[in-house]
């Protein structure tokens, strides 16, 4: 029997640090630690559980089957303490230093991580923010790591191994310039037709957005003149010419001097949009409270 006497706190977190890195690179990040300082951890976990743990691989390294064992009870019985310490101890956001990695696309830093760049600065000053274009495909993998430490997306892109919750329905407006000519309101279904629009492609290069099957169940087809790679230059664009667009409703506010808002001649569909974060740091009295922020600039926007 292994003399636990021996294990303190500080090997243990390394080990729930190396199984879910599998590389001594990525786990001495993580922990702020040096590599040698990591080699020396497993050392030392090696010879007081009996077995290598971790086996060197061309690409970082391959746990045993005694390591998989090992995982997932070491991961929740630290997720234990680590809660009963959270919730036992006061958390200033006023006096603490600490950098928050934050991935979205631009319409959400826009929408939702401006206002709560405000908050920061008022009651947490000590935090700094990066705000990183969101990469679905790498999304559990960033986490993971530490990389990114929330992300907001659609619920759908949102990988199976990440804890998720959703904060509210986006809607799409019509938009177009103040005194554009060939408008008038409430938009037509004619008019919305006629006109050149420009739509939002993330890939690059695609001409078809939200309204296009729409359209075509009414065997009606729009004439996309220009594909843009995010929401935010598009008022801009449709402030400049005679274009029209369809903008998620948080995009068009605060914009009135610019564009008019219109809703759509037809039924759009919306989307849903969800935080995104990794089971590590869903007891974190830090990350805990940003997702409580966001969520309540969320409800503060709603009611508003």
């Amino acid at each position: 029997m292994t003399d636990i006497s021996k294990l303190d706190l500080n090997l243990l977190v390394t080990l729930d640090t190396l199984l879910a890195e599998r590389n001594v690179t990525h786990a001495a990040k993580r922990l702020n630690l040096s590599q040698p300082a990591i080699s020396t951890r497993l050392t030392r976990l090696r010879d007081l559980l009996g077995d290598p743990l971790l086996l060197p691989a061309q690409r970082g390294m391959i746990p045993t089957e005694r390591a998989l064992e090992l995982q997932e009870p070491l991961h929740q019985a630290l997720e234990g303490v680590r809660r009963v310490v959270a919730e036992n101890s006061p958390f200033d956001p006023s006096t603490i230093t600490a950098t928050i990695a934050i991935a979205a696309s631009d319409y959400v830093q826009y929408a939702i991580l401006m206002p709560l760049l405000d908050v920061l600065r008022r009651d947490a000053p000590g935090i700094k923010v990066a705000w990183r274009t969101i990469n679905t495909s790498m999304l559990d993998t960033q986490m993971a790591r530490g990389d990114v430490s929330l992300a907001l997306s659609t619920p759908e892109t949102a990988p199976e191994t990440l804890r998720m919750r959703k904060i509210y329905h986006e809607e799409y407006v019509a938009i177009a310039r103040c005194d554009h000519p060939a408008i008038s309101e409430p938009l037509d279904l004619e008019s919305f037709c006629a006109l050149d629009h420009v739509v939002v492609s993330p890939e690059g290069g695609g001409f078809k957005g939200p309204a296009d099957d729409a359209l075509a169940a009414l065997g009606r087809k729009r004439n996309v003149a220009l594909s843009a790679p995010g929401f935010l230059v598009v008022p801009e664009i449709v402030a400049r010419s005679d274009m029209i667009a369809l903008v998620p409703r948080r995009v068009a506010r605060g914009r009135t001097g610019q564009i008019r808002v219109f809703d759509p001649p037809l039924p759009v569909t919306g989307f849903d949009m969800a935080l995104i974060w990794h089971d590590r740091t869903t007891t974190h009295p830090l990350h805990r409270w940003i997702r409580d922020q966001i969520t309540a600039l969320i409800g503060d926007a709603a009611a508003g």
